[in-house]
């Protein structure tokens, strides 16, 4: 495409935001940013909902083409894989990917816990620091005009004062409950849909020790499997963990209708978590002044309207946190949308393009994430469980060029969602074939397995 250097209006500064403002600053356009919320560098930061986020190599792809990669190293955590915590205080731990396989930064297949608040400035002081882009907080956007041809209409609150902005082109990045998709919903043939989840979150921090140092292993994903509910930490790099309850609202008896105590509370750890019970002791505080968060997703088509507007990001595919894969998900948007910049033609068929491709994705990524939960809250603990992972750990050390974990193709490689996903199925139903094995207990690491689990892939792949 032809470059002309154009104004864009970035209608949100969350982490898709500011990461697209400095793609497109790179490229040579004035972009503003604004943002609905007040700078959260001029008050203290509001916590409890915040979910620490899993970066994985989708995400760093995006960080290398806007150029900030060596800043976000900074704060990352490698995350090697996942500990299992049950009731009597055993742990199970599962690794992510092949530690003998270099990963993004050099530690190996790993994912890497950022805390959101941090990111995200990095990303708009960075965004702040090109001389092309303008971040304006405090500016609620009321309305979207997308009557004109030449141009986008916007309308922004700020100060109680009505702002009128005109941009060249409009990128949504403000989230679940955007405002830009708002207004496309009210355009013909728009489709949209938005579910929650019986399912809500409680944050609580879990303070370092007296000297800095981490009270638990600080290279895993911390999880308490308890059936239809779970408790989950991950590391931050000033040595406290960010633990996230997720239950549901009613109808358990686990429930958050049911823990309305501090005795109640009390008592849940008592019963489900006495390994982490000692070191909490802000548990109640931090119960009482945290919200108890929904989980809400989000889909609909298309992404874009016209060659002047595209959604990015949650505003177009907002999806439940269980795969790490959010963050990641709409940073790809980005990379996927940048790409298309260098190929097509024209605006209108590289906006057409990225919903042609971007969709089924979004779609892919949300039923992936939501089968994670299941697998995270339910399985992780199951022996049958355990014992098929290492079945499918020993066939991928065996044929690395043939057999790829569905965990592997989402999280470290770039293979695309929907694909991987059909690819995911196909190797779970192999899987279940050979767990059915009366014997699998005491053959599962033999040739023969191994053997007849990969001819099966085969014929699925000749079929």
């Amino acid at each position: 495409m032809e470059h002309v250097k154009e104004h864009f209006a970035v209608v949100g500064g969350g982490l898709v935001g500011s990461l697209w403002a400095l793609m497109a600053a790179r490229r040579g356009h004035r972009v503003d940013i604004f943002e609905r919320r007040e700078d959260p560098r001029n008050g203290r930061a509001l916590g409890g909902r915040s979910i620490n986020l899993a970066l994985s190599d989708r995400g760093w792809r995006a960080l290398e083409k806007a150029g900030m990669v060596d800043r976000v190293r900074e704060i990352a955590m490698p995350i090697q894989g996942r500990l299992m915590h049950a009731v009597d205080g055993t742990t199970t731990f599962q690794p992510y990917g092949r530690a003998d396989v270099p990963g993004v930064l050099g530690d190996g297949q790993c994912i890497y816990s950022v805390s959101r608040a941090g990111l995200n400035r990095l990303l708009v002081e960075a965004a702040e620091e090109h001389a092309d882009v303008s971040v304006h907080f405090g500016h609620k956007c009321t309305d979207v005009d997308l009557r004109s041809r030449d141009a986008v209409h916007l309308t922004f609150e700020a100060e109680g004062k009505a702002i009128e902005v005109e941009a060249d082109r409009v990128f949504g990045t403000d989230g679940a409950f955007s405002a830009v998709r708002d207004r496309m919903m009210r355009t013909d043939r728009f489709d949209f849909e938005q579910r929650y989840l019986a399912h809500g979150y409680k944050e609580i921090e879990m303070k370092a020790k007296a000297d800095g140092g981490f009270r638990m292993r600080e290279d895993a994903l911390h999880i308490w499997p308890r059936g239809n509910f779970m408790l989950m930490a991950l590391p931050n790099p000033n040595g406290t963990f960010t633990c996230t309850l997720f239950a549901p609202y009613e109808g358990h008896a686990e429930c958050f209708e049911n823990w309305d105590s501090d005795e109640a509370v009390q008592g849940l750890f008592e019963r489900q978590f006495p390994d982490v019970l000692p070191l909490l002791p802000n548990l109640l505080e931090d119960w009482n002044d945290h919200p108890t968060a929904s989980l809400v997703m989000v889909r609909c088509e298309p992404w874009h309207r016209g060659e002047r507007v595209c959604l990015m990001g949650d505003a177009a595919h907002a999806i439940v946190p269980f795969y790490g894969q959010g963050m990641n998900s709409g940073m790809e948007d980005c990379t996927v949308l940048d790409d298309l910049l260098d190929s097509a033609p024209d605006w209108g068929a590289a906006l057409s393009e990225y919903t042609r491709l971007r969709k089924p994705d979004g779609d892919a990524i949300l039923e992936l994430a939501l089968r994670n939960y299941v697998e995270m809250r339910d399985l992780t603990g199951d022996p049958r469980f355990l014992l098929q992972k290492k079945i499918e750990a020993r066939l991928q050390r065996l044929y690395p060029d043939e057999w790829l974990p569905l965990y592997s193709q989402v999280t470290f490689s770039h293979t695309r969602y929907h694909e991987a996903l059909a690819a995911g199925k196909a190797q779970d139903a192999i899987m279940q074939e050979v767990m059915d094995r009366p014997d699998i207990a005491e053959v599962w690491d033999s040739d023969e397995v191994a053997e007849a689990a990969m001819a099966r892939l085969r014929a699925l792949q000749h079929a």
